[in-house]
């Protein structure tokens, strides 16, 4: 399947929105307080290449809770179509964009051109939140260990409310997708 088949079976967002169970109510505090830089010169040229997004993603991912918002944000200032893809749902186009060649980590973001050339890849998160992550991971106790499981779900709240709360974040996330779409 080409992208634009790709594209066109995809949701809206907002269809994907109604349809989140887990970090619904997350995206949409980070949607609703977040505001984009005056970036006049880049929102201009993004719009002038006519792009469209595919966003790879799934209603339980901290990553997806965090970034997709700040895309939404950039799509509507540029006039871009994003339709959302779920992962597990569609596996044969996820297994193009592995993380590191082996994982299904995401969001993982597609910008294409309209007729369906990809022109550039996203995700799963900007390089600072990579190092928050590594960080976080690197304290928990070895997976055989017997209170792993518990240390690890403490790591995924506090992950989780960090990538809600911290706006320092937010504005990596902007600033990695602007490196990305400017390249």
């Amino acid at each position: 399947m080409n992208l634009n088949t790709w594209f066109e079976k995809g949701m809206s967002p907002d269809v994907y929105i109604e349809s989140m169970e887990k970090h619904k109510e997350n995206l949409l505090y980070i949607y609703d307080t977040f505001s984009l830089p005056n970036d006049t010169a880049f929102f201009t040229d993004l719009q002038k290449q006519d792009l469209r997004a595919i966003v790879l993603t799934e209603d339980w991912c901290g990553d997806a809770m965090l970034n997709i918002p700040i895309l939404l944000h950039v799509a509507e200032a540029t006039n871009m179509d994003v339709r959302m893809l779920l992962r597990d749902q569609n596996l044969e186009l996820m297994d193009n964009y592995l993380t590191n060649g082996t994982a299904r980590s995401i969001p993982i973001i597609i910008f294409l051109d309209q007729d369906g050339n990809e022109v550039a890849k996203w995700g799963p998160r900007a390089e600072k939140i990579q190092e928050f992550v590594t960080a976080s991971r690197e304290k928990l106790p070895e997976k055989d260990a017997d209170d792993y499981q518990e240390k690890f779900n403490e790591m995924i709240l506090f992950m989780t409310k960090s990538f809600r709360d911290n706006h320092d974040f937010w504005d990596e996330v902007y600033q990695s997708l602007k490196k990305t779409l400017t390249n």
